[in-house]
C-alpha cells in the first residue's frame, strides 16, 4: 500500500464545556473531553459492564471553533471526524509529556450535534442532528457546511 489513513470516527458525549483560545495569529482553537463509552453483558456472572474511554479534542477550524463555543456544552451527544495526533509537552513540574488527541484540522473534520442545537440537556425541536463541517443532516434539521473558511448555511440560526 503506498498510502496511508488516519481518521478517526467518535460519537460519545461531551465531558466538559469547550474552551476557546487563539494562537499568536488570531485563529480560534477549540478544546474539549469527549466521552465514548461500551457496554456489554459479562458471560460468565450475567453482570452488566461498562467501559469508558476519555478523548481529548481539539478544533483548529474556525467555523467549527465558533459553532462549538456556542452551541456545544458539557453532555451534549457528538459525532466527530478527525485525526490522530500525538505530541509531546513539559508540563509545570519539567516533566516531559505525551498526549494523544483527536484533532479536526482546518480544511478536514467534521462535527454534527446528535442531540440538536440546544446542547446536552435539551433537544432541538426535531430532536433531529445539525452536522457542520462538510456533513449533511438528518432528521429535517439544517446543515452548515465549512469548506476553506466559507459558511454555507441553510437556515440561520
Amino acid at each position: 500500500m503506498s498510502g496511508s489513513v488516519n481518521k478517526v470516527i467518535l460519537v460519545g458525549n461531551v465531558g466538559r464545556d469547550p474552551e476557546v483560545r487563539r494562537l499568536n495569529s488570531g485563529e480560534p482553537v477549540c478544546n474539549f473531553s469527549l466521552a465514548t463509552t461500551e457496554s456489554w453483558r459479562d458471560k460468565a456472572s450475567g453482570e452488566r459492564k461498562e467501559r469508558t474511554e476519555w478523548h481529548n479534542i481539539v478544533i483548529f477550524n474556525e467555523n467549527l471553533a465558533k459553532v462549538a463555543e456556542q452551541y456545544v456544552k458539557k453532555g451534549s451527544k457528538l459525532y466527530l471526524e478527525g485525526q490522530l495526533q500525538t505530541r509531546k509537552y513539559t508540563d509545570k513540574n519539567g516533566q516531559e509529556r505525551t498526549a494523544t488527541e483527536i484533532v479536526l484540522q482546518r480544511y478536514r473534520g467534521e462535527m454534527t450535534l446528535l442531540d440538536g442545537r440546544g446542547g446536552g440537556a435539551s433537544a432541538g425541536e426535531d430532536g433531529g442532528s445539525v452536522s457542520y463541517g462538510g456533513g449533511r443532516s438528518s432528521g429535517g434539521a439544517p446543515a452548515v457546511t465549512s469548506r476553506g473558511g466559507e459558511i454555507d448555511d441553510d437556515i440561520p440560526f
